[in-house]
């Protein structure tokens, strides 16, 4: 397929973060926020038919909902009955991937979604909370988004608070090893990345079109690991375009970067 030449960032972030489902196979796809729901719903429609996917409720899909309002005629195409305990089985079994976009993430990978500054006690921000979090970090592949990369995401040190596993062996549950660890992509509006340098370093994988390596390793407040010559995220496909439109009709994505600037120039310093 012919790479489109007019589309954001935010849809470039969509295509790229699909990839983190393309070769599940049959497992359960959880995309929270817009742009990981998004990306949940095109593998659904074009790399991975075989995923499944729910409408946030207590049905499973045979295929994935648009996001926000819809019309009195619509009628979402539910192919079962799947409650909570039926999400239970799935995330204990593994057949579960989900994708969130964390506050931090540290160097091993440990996110937060709970609290910032101070204790946790008395902390200066509190969040969401960690929620069901640690349970799913051990259980199932995860996957992050960020839309803007910097060092307060990307911080110096361990999270202000550690609200899921990473490659850090002094806070592994007992009975488990690193290699139940399994942190997919981590897409950002910079580059994606993965954790799969030497010792579980994170690793540059594709800088978006006008993006250095630089900018990227200013922007990340621990080394980042580089191998060879880093290609550029592949730009959309036309076909992709059009799923993303369909799938998000009110253009919920155009909010989820700041100032939703283009996919393709040179956006100059980030930092």
């Amino acid at each position: 397929m012919t790479a489109a030449t007019d589309y954001t960032l935010a849809e470039l972030c969509i295509v790229a973060a699909s990839k983190a489902f393309a070769d599940d196979g049959e497992v359960l796809a959880t995309g929270i926020g817009v742009v990981p729901r998004l990306a949940a719903s095109l593998a659904m429609k074009t790399s991975n038919p075989d995923l499944m996917m729910t409408d946030s409720e207590a049905f499973l899909l045979s295929e994935p909902n648009p996001l926000g309002k819809r019309g009195d005629d619509f009628v979402q195409a539910n192919e079962t009955w799947m409650g909570f305990s039926r999400i239970f089985d799935n995330v204990w079994s593994g057949k579960r991937h989900a994708m969130l976009g964390p506050t931090q993430i540290d160097k091993w990978g440990q996110t937060n979604t709970s609290a910032l500054g101070g204790t946790y006690e008395k902390p200066k921000v509190m969040m969401l909370g960690a929620r069901g979090f640690p349970g799913n970090s051990i259980s199932h592949p995860n996957s992050f988004f960020v839309p803007a990369h910097n060092t307060r995401v990307f911080m110096d040190g361990e999270c202000d608070f550690v609200s899921s596993i990473g490659y850090n062996p002094a806070r592994l549950p007992k009975g488990h090893s690193l290699d139940d660890v399994d942190i997919r992509l981590v897409v950002t509006d910079l580059c994606v990345m993965d954790f799969g340098g030497p010792d579980h370093q994170i690793r540059l994988l594709s800088l978006h079109p006008g993006v250095t390596v630089e900018q990227v390793q200013e922007n990340t407040g621990y080394p980042v690991h580089i191998e060879g010559d880093i290609p550029t995220t592949e730009a959309p496909t036309q076909e992709q375009l059009d799923i993303i439109a369909a799938m998000d009709p009110h253009n919920q994505r155009s909010f989820q970067i700041k100032d939703n600037p283009p996919g393709t120039p040179d956006r100059g310093d980030r930092s």
